[in-house]
């Protein structure tokens, strides 16, 4: 069985990483998949975001990761995916998501699975690592050492441009 673990990974953090390694244990083959959200300010692109999964996912050999255009359930029809994975961090995420995977089912019959995040992950997002690393916070606890590593270098390249 397949199964898509969506998300924007702006930067991917340990929260994340807990899902997609739950998810291999769980399915023959994991992909994810790094969307684009009109309504997001992003601080890597997509292909930045993507390599920076692979790397983080390199040691799992069933699972790879891809960009993601469009509606996730052609995405998924056209791969023959199974199962969207998602992972929750608290009761507004169960809301947004329970809503989401209502509608993927509605328009294709995909269905979603909802996996709580470890609680040592439970408050992290890549918004708050964003800022935290806007504003000189040390943001390696909650990312691995290469996105640490990218992240400092994007701040140090937006500072010199004169951006906050």
């Amino acid at each position: 069985m397949r199964a898509i673990c969506p998300g924007s990974f702006d930067p991917v953090t340990h929260g994340h990483l807990d899902i997609v390694v739950r998810a291999s244990r769980m399915f023959d083959e994991v992909l994810v998949a790094v969307g684009r959200n009109s309504a997001k300010n992003y601080l890597f692109s997509p292909d930045e975001r993507a390599a920076m999964l692979a790397d983080a996912t390199s040691e799992l050999p069933n699972v790879r990761v891809d960009l993601l255009d469009g509606l996730l359930v052609d995405y998924c029809r056209e791969r023959e995916i199974d199962v969207i994975v998602k992972g929750l961090r608290f009761a507004g995420d169960f809301e947004f998501e329970l809503q989401m995977a209502q509608m993927n089912f509605a328009l294709s019959g995909i269905e979603t699975i909802m996996l709580p995040t470890a609680a040592k992950w439970a408050h992290l997002s890549s918004t708050m690592i964003r800022e935290v690393a806007k504003l000189g916070g040390d943001v390696t606890q909650f990312v691995t050492p290469a996105v640490a590593e990218r992240i400092r270098g994007k701040m140090a390249t937006d500072n010199q441009g004169g951006r906050a």
